[in-house]
């Protein structure tokens, strides 16, 4: 692990700053996201395994600003064991924080007559497990606080079991069912939690399937969850025709759904 040696701005009473904690940070909707944070004025520690990608990331946001409002660690997040130690650490650097945001997340191709434990292992481990490590410890902190907010990035796939990536289907339908249970858990405690279901996004994720058409911007998704998260929304679509698009898919036909290859 490592971080940027610069010390983030001192929050005082009269001016107190918002902090994050950015899981899955250096590129695609993490970076988009990261940036929209800063221009909003919060401080927020920037978290992925990327170093040379991280840091430049870091390094823009900061210049941009013209002081430190980024700053960066890096982890790999099937490093389970390490959570509960880094989380202090940027608890301590931060001087606290108020959101939490779980982006990180692959796609592997798999194809449609192949089977490959490996690739289905290293899907769950990085898009569920280490969800699963991280909010375990920050939803039982944020629930002692009685405040605070925790964000996971799903997505539409989740939705239904397709042909072509069983193994990413299934890791996140489990975390948009892991995210509803905490939120039915935690908004007793004041504690909101947001699940966002991105469709097609322009990132690295979508390589293997083109340029489909309605596919929009990363910034375009970060702003949509931003909006989402200013309003203490429980679940968002992005682009929000998903939420139609995938009304339509959930109601098809098992008989028929079963012969599509997509």
């Amino acid at each position: 692990m490592t971080e940027t040696e610069n010390k983030l701005p001192t929050a005082t009473p009269l001016e107190p700053k918002k902090r994050a904690i950015l899981v899955g940070a250096s590129s695609g909707i993490g970076a988009a996201l990261a940036h929209r944070l800063a221009d909003e004025g919060y401080q927020i520690a920037l978290l992925a395994r990327r170093a040379e990608m991280l840091e430049s990331l870091t390094n823009e946001i900061n210049s941009k600003h013209g002081e430190i409002r980024a700053i960066h660690y890096i982890h790999d997040v099937i490093d389970y064991k390490s959570v509960p130690e880094l989380l202090k650490k940027i608890i301590s650097d931060l001087g606290g924080f108020d959101t939490f945001i779980y982006n990180a997340g692959v796609s592997i191709s798999v194809g449609l007559k192949n089977y490959d434990f490996e690739k289905d292992r290293k899907m769950m481990e990085i898009n569920l497990l280490g969800a699963l490590a991280w909010l375990n410890p920050v939803g039982e902190l944020f629930q002692n606080l009685k405040s605070g907010q925790i964000v996971g990035i799903s997505s539409v796939a989740g939705e239904r079991g397709r042909v072509g990536s069983p193994a990413y289907n299934t890791s996140k339908a489990a975390l948009t069912t892991y995210l509803e249970a905490y939120r039915n858990r935690l908004t007793r405690y004041g504690v909101n939690v947001l699940t966002v279901k991105p469709g097609y996004v322009r990132t690295d994720m979508i390589k293997n399937v083109g340029n489909p058409f309605w596919a929009i911007p990363a910034e375009q998704a970060a702003k949509d969850i931003f909006k989402a998260m200013y309003k203490r929304k429980q679940e968002i679509y992005t682009a929000a025709r998903w939420r139609w698009v995938m009304f339509v898919i959930r109601n098809i036909p098992s008989f028929i759904f079963r012969k599509m290859t997509f």
